[in-house]
């Protein structure tokens, strides 16, 4: 089926619909990444924008149920060079048409990922509407045009979850509410590390790897504020991933200033942004942002590069860094912008990348184990 995808500055893009008819809009990227589709549609941090896959044929090894990364799927559109409707994987449940369809989610084919690629590394992330039924690119633009743009705009509200949840048999295990005003709510108090997790968009291989290095996760809303937190009696906080601008996630900087220095803190991506905002740094949105499997990454620590895999178009500002006792502890080595902060004084630390991603680089992995040493040395 004819389609076209339009880009706010004029430029469009002839391609073909592989779910059938529909209109998607939203903020276009791109992604790297050779695999990991079905994790990449079903992360939270993608919500409101059409992901590009740079990798040219998509869908060839289907969808699995035990892939995903949240309860549904996150992102508003997904163009692709070539889909293959044919998936050849043991482990496939069906295709990624018929997921997407399900979903209600636009998919496009034949279209000149590269040039589109291209276009935005030079001009930036920009807003866009695809479109089965108006083919008209003049349309289509001013279409392009009032869509809210991602900055100044908080998208965390879409994506957190309204019930608080532990995780068990893989999946979240839904609690009521009201029962954070329990502090007796811990399963495992003694015998595991007590994490709150506050979601701004949780992956769930995060929590994961939170229990791999011996923590029990609650993972609660975005707005739970810090006496509720506090009353909960953790051993650790988590701050998870999430789409769109830190800046107007005012509610979410007021919870973490009230938490600094209660107990040890640990942040990823959007998380490591509010963290960074709440220590008095700023942020800024990155041109085209980081989207992949393979960046590098220095850690100033060890003096050790690690590859790793990212999802962001914002960061905290480098120059708004190094006040007090916060330091840096990791950069980008492609252009030099922060990667990952800490604050000792107040056991705090962040990263900007994703060292959770499956498939994806392992090389960050040590970070949930380091987040455990750090909880155990602050109850010795």
């Amino acid at each position: 089926m004819k389609a076209l995808l339009a880009l706010e500055d004029g430029r469009f893009f002839h391609c073909r619909s592989f779910t059938g008819p529909g209109v998607a809009r939203g903020e276009v990227v791109f992604n790297t990444s050779m695999t990991g589709y079905q994790e990449i549609l079903t992360d939270p941090s993608y919500f409101g924008q059409m992901v590009t896959m740079t990798y040219p044929l998509i869908g060839n090894y289907g969808v699995c149920p035990e892939d995903i990364e949240s309860d549904r799927i996150q992102v508003a559109g997904f163009i692709v060079k070539e889909y293959q409707d044919f998936p050849s994987n043991f482990r496939s449940k069906g295709t990624l048409a018929d997921y997407l369809i399900k979903g209600h989610v636009l998919g496009i084919e034949d279209l000149d990922t590269r040039a589109l690629v291209r276009h935005i590394r030079k001009f930036g992330a920009m807003r866009a509407v695809i479109s089965t039924s108006d083919l008209d690119p003049d349309s289509l633009v001013e279409k392009a045009k009032k869509i809210p743009s991602m900055q100044g705009n908080d998208l965390v509200g879409n994506v957190t979850t309204k019930k608080p949840y532990f995780w068990k048999y893989n999946q979240p295990d839904y609690i009521g509410t009201g029962k954070l005003n329990d502090p007796l709510i811990w399963r495992f108090k003694g015998k595991k590390y007590s994490v709150v997790a506050l979601d701004f968009g949780l992956k769930y291989n995060i929590i994961r790897n939170l229990e791999k290095a011996g923590c029990e996760v609650l993972v609660v809303p975005a707005k739970t504020n810090a006496a509720t937190i506090k009353h909960l009696n953790p051993d650790g906080i988590f701050l998870s991933n999430g789409p769109g601008d830190p800046e107007p996630v005012t509610y979410a900087v007021d919870t973490i200033k009230e938490l600094l220095g209660f107990v040890p803190i640990f942040g990823i991506c959007l998380g490591m942004q509010l963290l960074g905002i709440a220590m008095g740094g700023k942020t800024m949105k990155i041109k085209f942002g980081h989207r992949g499997g393979n960046q590098p990454v220095k850690n100033l620590l060890t003096n050790k590069v690690e590859i790793t895999s990212q999802n962001h178009g914002f960061a905290v500002d480098l120059n708004t860094i190094g006040k007090g006792n916060s330091v840096m502890t990791h950069i980008n080595l492609n252009e030099n912008s922060l990667e990952g902060l800490k604050n000792d004084a107040i056991k705090a630390f962040a990263v900007q990348y994703h060292p959770e991603a499956s498939p994806g680089p392992h090389d960050a992995a040590y970070l949930f184990n380091q987040f455990a040493k750090v909880i155990k040395d602050a109850k010795a």
